[in-house]
């Protein structure tokens, strides 16, 4: 039988954290390698893999939270903004597969973390009208 996963361990209180909200359905705790100070982890109690996997009310009630975390993250910490991070799966970089919305204040210039988001080589070739058909018609079913 496997170990259940870290965050599930979290939530059953197993391994220790520093919560800062929880609710019914959500748990919202500072991630242990803060990224910035501040830096909390918000995640449904209940376990889903992945953002995918997760009910829409689910992720709605996760939502909520993080943007109440992150307006208390800006009127309490002198935030200057916020970063929200969801990683789906291995290839886009997911470590724990429960969902979970990674909620990061930012402190620009001063925090070192950097999120940068460059231009594929190849898209100035990519066909965008077809990208388009492709995912609508994949909505429209």
């Amino acid at each position: 039988m496997s170990k259940p996963c870290i965050f599930c361990q979290i939530v059953d209180g197993s391994l220790p954290s520093h919560r800062i909200y929880e609710d019914m359905d959500v748990l919202a705790f500072l991630d242990i390698q803060q990224t910035t100070s501040g830096h909390t982890i918000v995640i449904p109690k209940h376990h889903y893999d992945h953002f995918l996997s997760t009910p829409k009310q689910v992720m709605n009630q996760v939502m909520n939270v993080a943007q109440r975390i992150g307006q208390a993250q800006m009127q309490t910490l002198d935030a200057k903004g916020v970063n929200l991070l969801s990683n789906v799966l291995k290839a886009a970089g997911q470590s724990v597969f429960h969902f979970h919305v990674h909620v990061i204040p930012r402190y620009l210039p001063s925090d070192r973390l950097k999120i940068d988001m460059q231009k594929a080589d190849s898209s100035d070739q990519l066909n965008l009208p077809t990208l388009a058909k492709h995912l609508k018609d994949y909505l429209d079913q």
